[in-house]
């Protein structure tokens, strides 16, 4: 297991993030997924847990300080997990983040991280309504109304173009997808797109990584009680899915995608040297969280030893 301690300071990082900014949600929402990767996969070898906690370590000195400019906002990313002052909870008010979410989720909103963030909080919450403070619900609710005037991310379209924001790009009408039926045919859809597209060189939109995670965070907000929130979230998943597809495929000008060549189920994983650059201090952990999340909706063995083999080409 991850040491419960991560789950507190996760939840404190998200509460703080507001302060730096909507990116900075990246390091509180990845030090709580890291504990609830954990949490739902205790059968794990130990060495592997140890790996995990050995990342979010990292992410908590700060060593992925790229979300956000730490003079400017006055908050270090290491102060941002420090404990609040104590003060009685109230879990009453944890619903006041889904309120506040739906009034954002029906778009696209950089990548769909209003999504990841907030159903990572209000899961860690709801499960220890110990820490539902009113500070840091407010926090966290703060953080998620940051992202109403948002943008929906942007997406690398080659050398020519360039980066153009979601509200730039013109989907071409083949390209339209029929709406999602069900959250389960979302999550299957997913899942098939990281088969079909974990070799090609895409950048933008916060990529496959981003894809599951948005997925993940609509399945956990479903599973937690807020289906129509969750339903609320369908249409907006299936842009950024329209989205992702309408990205080149830049191999030519930025190299091929390599595969890891461990599971990071195995301890192995954990001893070689990972990559952390591009953001994949916060994004392994995170996307580890929400695959998993996927993959517990799905009752298909045959499928998930296909998406396996995909997955281990966003954990090189």
């Amino acid at each position: 297991m991850i040491a419960f301690e991560y789950l507190y300071q996760g939840v404190c990082g998200l509460a703080r993030a507001h302060r730096a900014g909507t990116m900075a949600g990246h390091l509180g929402a990845a030090v709580a997924a890291g504990y609830f990767y954990g949490e739902d996969h205790a059968q794990l070898p130990d060495g592997v847990y140890r790996g995990v906690e050995g990342e979010l370590k990292r992410i908590e000195d700060g060593e992925e300080a790229i979300w956000y400019n730490a003079k400017q906002a006055g908050i270090t990313p290491s102060e941002m997990f420090q404990p609040f002052p104590t003060e009685p909870s109230d879990p009453s008010l944890i619903a006041s983040i889904a309120d506040a979410l739906a009034k954002n989720v029906q778009k696209l909103r950089q990548s769909g991280h209003n999504v990841i963030f907030a159903s990572i909080a209000i899961r860690a919450l709801r499960d220890h309504p110990e820490y539902a403070t009113p500070e840091i619900i407010a926090g966290i609710r703060k953080l998620t109304e940051g992202f109403n005037e948002v943008s929906a991310g942007r997406g690398y379209y080659g050398k020519q173009t360039g980066w153009l924001r979601g509200e730039q790009v013109a989907l071409a009408d083949d390209t339209k997808l029929p709406p999602y039926e069900s959250i389960e045919q979302m999550v299957r859809t997913t899942l098939d797109e990281l088969m079909a597209s974990a070799t090609i060189r895409r950048q933008g939109f916060g990529g496959l990584f981003h894809l599951i995670n948005h997925a993940a965070g609509i399945v956990e907000l479903d599973r937690l009680g807020f289906h129509e929130l969750a339903v609320s979230a369908l249409p907006a998943h299936l842009h950024h899915l329209r989205l992702w597809r309408s990205l080149p495929n830049s191999e030519a000008e930025l190299g091929p995608i390599e595969k890891s060549t461990h599971d990071p189920r195995e301890p192995e994983y954990w001893t070689g040297m990972l990559k952390r650059d591009q953001a994949r201090l916060t994004h392994r952990i995170k996307t580890l969280y929400g695959y998993g999340v996927l993959c517990g909706v799905v009752d298909d063995a045959d499928l998930l030893k296909q998406t396996d083999g995909a997955f281990l080409y966003l954990m090189a």
